[in-house]
């Protein structure tokens, strides 16, 4: 009896909506850490560190993120913030120019036709693939991560606005000819609002590709950054330090978007979602 109570408990945490969001992704990790532990055990001659081996190797950084020693000796709190700086400057730039170009381009169907074949060409270059030019041309570390950031953010931007601008139904268009309204008033009455899902979607692709660029950017342009702080780890041979640090980066993302996500959810309207 006791036993089906206990069963039937559990049955009701599953079904019950608000709970399961809770229950289902901790028994998701708990099955995760488990394999992974099985996985290390019988993977003998791997030098890759089980759940538990990697917690206390770790655990004095994850006691204390906020140590900071000097130069590139700091805690991986003021790695992560190192970061989130070059990705907040990278990531605003790219939003703006992306919204501001996909406007244009989706407004204009003659410029759209000449250089929408340039941008799918520039799109597909891996973000990496852009260090060296930026290398080249700032020849400081910082400003090139920074560009990696926006040349990798901004396509997406881009693409989606001028998609939302080209989906204007017509019947606005119409609407406004026959308000005849200005320029300005059928940009902020007509355009911005009836793209703004489109931007937002873009936005929210680009921050991930933000925080993706700038990690591996960092490992190879040096200094304080999480980045740096997976490839210093991986050539002192702390594999530990580095699944921690993924764990960081992993979770700052998953932040990042649900931020994007939450401000789109103020912004847009409850009838265009």
């Amino acid at each position: 009896m006791a036993i089906a109570a206990n069963r039937s408990g559990f049955s009701s945490l599953l079904t019950n909506k608000k709970t399961r969001k809770i229950v289902a992704p901790i028994i998701a990790l708990g099955v995760f850490l488990l394999l992974w532990q099985i996985f290390t055990l019988l993977n003998t001659g791997g030098t890759l560190p089980g759940p538990l081996t990697v917690l206390i190797e770790t655990w004095e950084l994850i006691l204390n993120p906020f140590f900071d020693n000097g130069a590139t000796d700091k805690g991986l709190f003021w790695q992560i913030i190192a970061s989130l700086q070059r990705v907040a400057l990278g990531y605003s730039l790219a939003a703006i120019v992306g919204i501001a170009i996909g406007i244009l381009v989706g407004t204009n169907e003659f410029l759209y036709d000449a250089v929408d074949p340039l941008f799918q060409v520039l799109r597909t270059i891996p973000p990496l693939a852009w260090l060296p030019i930026s290398l080249a041309a700032f020849q400081q570390s910082d400003p090139s991560a920074i560009f990696v950031i926006f040349i990798t953010a901004i396509w997406p931007i881009i693409l989606n606005t001028t998609v939302g601008v080209q989906q204007i139904p017509q019947d606005y268009k119409n609407v406004a000819r026959v308000l005849r309204l200005s320029r300005q008033e059928y940009f902020y009455q007509i355009v911005f609002p009836a793209s703004v899902p489109y931007i937002f979607t873009g936005l929210r692709i680009g921050i991930g590709l933000s925080w993706l660029a700038i990690v591996a950017a960092e490992m190879l342009i040096g200094g304080v950054g999480i980045g740096f702080f997976i490839w210093d780890a991986y050539n002192s041979g702390f594999v530990s330090e580095i699944i921690l640090a993924l764990i960081w980066v992993g979770v700052v993302g998953l932040l990042l978007d649900r931020l994007v996500g939450f401000v789109a959810s103020k912004v847009i309207p409850e009838e265009q979602k």
